[in-house]
Order: C-alpha cells, then sequence, then structure tokens
C-alpha cells in the first residue's frame, strides 16, 4: 500500500487540538548522521500556518538539544522539549527548564569516544545530561556498542538508562522522557484544554503516545499511520491547507 492510500489519521479539530511532533524519522528522513539532515522545502512555511491555526499549540518533541532544533527549524514551534524532556522551552524566549537529573559522570564521553575509534564509522554525540553512540555507518558495531552502554549504566544502577534508537543506543538520565515532556507541555497554556496529539516513529516515542493517550488525546506511530516522514509532511500540508 503507498503512502497516498493511507487513510487520513482522525485527530480533533485544529481549535481543539494540540500537535507534538518528534523530528528525526518523523518531521525529516534519518539521516547517516545528526548533522547531515535535510529540511524539505516548504516545511517551515507549513508548520508556521499550524502554529498559528492550532493557536501556537504546536511542539517539537526529540532527542536533539535545543540548539540543534533552533538552528533546524527557526521560530517554527512555539514551545521546545529537546533531550527526551530534559530540556523544554515553553514558549519563544521563556527559560529552559532542567528537570533534576544525574550529571553525566566524568570520564563516560572520553570513554565512549575511545569506544567509536575501534569502530570504523561510529560517533559518539554529546549531550548535557547523557550521549548517544551512533552506528549507522557501522551496523555490525551495534552489538559492541550496546554491551558498552549497559556496562557504563550499571556503574549508577537506577540513575541512567540505555535507550534504542535508529541505528544507535542513548544513555539518558532515568525517570525523564518524552512522556514526561507532554504532560508538561500540556499543563500550560496553549496546550492546556486541548486534546493532545503526538506523532512519532521510534522506541522513545512510545512514552509520549503513551501520555497523549493517558491525557485523552492520539498517538501516531509514522511506520502505521503514515509509513514515512514524506507521508507525514504531506499530512501536515493537507492540515494546513
Amino acid at each position: 500500500m503507498s503512502a497516498r492510500t493511507i487513510p487520513v489519521p482522525e485527530i480533533p479539530p485544529l481549535d481543539r487540538a494540540a500537535l507534538l511532533l518528534d523530528f528525526d524519522g518523523t518531521l525529516v528522513d534519518i539521516a547517516a548522521t545528526p548533522g547531515a539532515v535535510v529540511i524539505e522545502p516548504g516545511l517551515i512555511d507549513v508548520l508556521a500556518v499550524l502554529r498559528h491555526r492550532l493557536g501556537d499549540a504546536l511542539a517539537i518533541v526529540t532527542g536533539r538539544p535545543l540548539g540543534q532544533l533552533d538552528a533546524l527549524l527557526p521560530g517554527s514551534p512555539y514551545a521546545v522539549a529537546g533531550e527526551h524532556g530534559g530540556a523544554l522551552r515553553r514558549h519563544p524566549g521563556a527559560r529552559i527548564e532542567h528537570p533534576s537529573m544525574p550529571a553525566l559522570p566524568t570520564g563516560w564521553l572520553a570513554e565512549a569516544a575511545g569506544l567509536v575509534q575501534a569502530h570504523s564509522g561510529a560517533l559518539v554525540e554529546p549531550k548535557s545530561h547523557g550521549l548517544v553512540l551512533h552506528y549507522r555507518a557501522a551496523p555490525d558495531a551495534g552489538p559492541a556498542l550496546y554491551e558498552a552502554a549497559t556496562a557504563l549504566v550499571s556503574r549508577h544502577p537506577g540513575s541512567f538508562v540505555v535507550s534504542p534508537a535508529k541505528m544507535a543506543w542513548e544513555i539518558r538520565p532515568a525517570g525523564v522522557d518524552k512522556g514526561t515532556a507532554v504532560e508538561a507541555l500540556m499543563a500550560e497554556p496553549p496546550f492546556a484544554g486541548r486534546v493532545p496529539v503526538f506523532v512519532g516513529d521510534d522506541v522513545t516515542d512510545l512514552d509520549g503516545i503513551a501520555a497523549a493517550i493517558r491525557l485523552g488525546g492520539v498517538g501516531l506511530m509514522v511506520p502505521d499511520a503514515f509509513i514515512d516522514p514524506a507521508g507525514v509532511r504531506r499530512w501536515l500540508a493537507s492540515l494546513a491547507a
């Protein structure tokens, strides 16, 4: 079945909805490295129209740091949750909120950098409270990097978790995820009182989907509802139209 024949997901009217979107694999196609993603022509304009029609209740909920998203989608969303809820900006110009989280232990980033050097094509992406081991360009390295990541996390039981991503393993603080980000956003205007619609594509998005459903809303996984990010972009363009 082609993406064009998939039934259009049913969501509340835009004047009652809040749209919370993942970024990589949802709005943009997965790239070989985080810095290689392409923003398709027209996407920023579509998001601007949707933000207006949603009364500003448009947020991006991503694993990326906020600075990266600001550079890629300047001024598009009203609110942004980065690093899987580890950094939250409720509106443009607002201070960035950080829930209580443990700092990445000293030496972990250096150890991770040494690990990826043993696997040509693998790379480490640092984050403020975690790190990501990418192996898209070194697929055979996946099991070894997972073993290394779990060994690091085992040194601080209960403080950090290893989360699977698209050809990557992410070490991040326990107890903070996209679900907690959705709940925090939906608690205040312009999201409060609206019906949350969360769209994501990966395992880490399941927490956001679960939170949206708990709050009486809708959760959509890209492979099931749209097949790929191009299908998501067509859907968003149709909503904007």
